[in-house]
């Protein structure tokens, strides 16, 4: 999938929206708790090359799965 075809304005406004979302409390805690969970399946020999932890299943899956929400229970894409 390439990148979306943004008006500038458009643009700049999805930037600040980004930011504003990667940055919030709860996605702070979850890259913090990501990190530390990779760091210690790596210490401990697993394989994780090619995957993201997935904070709803509570393992590591690839990161093509872990894109879009798995969780039924709000609007995901990924149990469509």
């Amino acid at each position: 999938m390439g990148k979306q075809k943004l008006s500038p304005k458009a643009a700049k406004a999805k930037a600040v929206r980004d930011l504003k979302a990667a940055n919030s409390p709860d996605r702070k805690k979850k890259r913090a708790d990501s990190q530390k969970k990779r760091r210690e399946a790596k210490k401990n020999g697993r394989n994780i090359e090619g995957k993201d932890y997935d904070h709803y299943t509570g393992t590591f899956v690839t990161a093509h799965r872990n894109r879009g929400g798995m969780n039924p229970k709000k609007n995901g894409t990924k149990n469509e």
